[in-house]
């Protein structure tokens, strides 16, 4: 009797389990619950979303968030995750965040880590992969937490990969998304408001069109900064 055969296994199931573990289907909705439905109501007095029509519910998309606390990577889902488009935010973080406990839990909610420094082709092609497959990915522009939102400072990488994704043929809107709250470092009862701008998208190719783009999508984030800050009652 013929032995049966191991069954195939994606290039892309073999990236991801080179770098997370997926979405776990019993983790995910208890942090659903535990983030959005507990810390988030018990935190701040109130959370507010503007611009919600500019989020595509469907198809690939990119969404860059100004980064300003750790409390972004849980109003990201609340504004644009499985409740209110029906798919997931899958953050692309730093290699030191995806270490020790925290790491373990991340590894496991569908985040997934890269070096700011030097981004491994396997990072880059797994986004790739997740933007082919419709996916919402998330990554921070600014590349980590900058409490000071007068002057934006972007690396290029988002940039870099709307230009591989458009190089293997997937086009992908970035929506600019301008956080704010009413302290820089948020504190207890505090307000939070979260601002998505209209789509952009990447055109022409190489490292002119990385710059010219990276320029525009910080002029669209200050913008979108600016509106969320007004909401908060902040000086823009």
């Amino acid at each position: 009797m013929a032995a049966q055969s191991a069954p195939s296994v994606s290039l892309h199931q073999v990236r991801e389990r080179g770098l997370c573990n997926g979405i776990s289907p019993w983790l995910s909705p208890l942090a659903m619950v535990v983030s959005q439905d507990i810390a988030l109501g018990l935190f701040f007095r109130g959370i507010q979303v503007l611009g919600r029509e500019h989020l595509p519910t469907s198809g690939p998309v990119l969404l860059a968030p100004t980064h300003r606390a750790r409390w972004d990577a849980f109003l990201l889902p609340h504004a644009a995750g499985r409740r209110v488009t029906g798919r997931d935010c899958r953050f692309m973080v730093t290699v030191d965040e995806m270490r020790g406990l925290q790491g373990w839990f991340l590894h496991r909610l569908g985040c997934f880590p890269v070096n700011q420094t030097r981004p491994s082709m396997a990072s880059l092609r797994y986004a790739v992969d997740l933007l082919a497959g419709g996916q919402q990915l998330v990554v921070f522009p600014e590349g980590r937490i900058q409490r000071e939102s007068s002057s934006l400072r972007l690396h290029q990488g988002l940039a870099r990969l709307a230009l591989l994704a458009a190089g293997q043929g997937v086009v992908v809107p970035v929506v600019p998304v301008g956080i704010a709250y009413s302290h820089s470092l948020p504190r207890w009862r505090d307000r939070a408001v979260l601002c998505f701008g209209p789509p952009l998208t990447l055109k022409g190719q190489g490292r002119e069109a990385a710059i010219a783009f990276t320029d525009h999508l910080t002029a669209a984030l200050q913008q979108a900064e600016t509106q969320a800050r007004g909401r908060v009652g902040l000086a823009p």
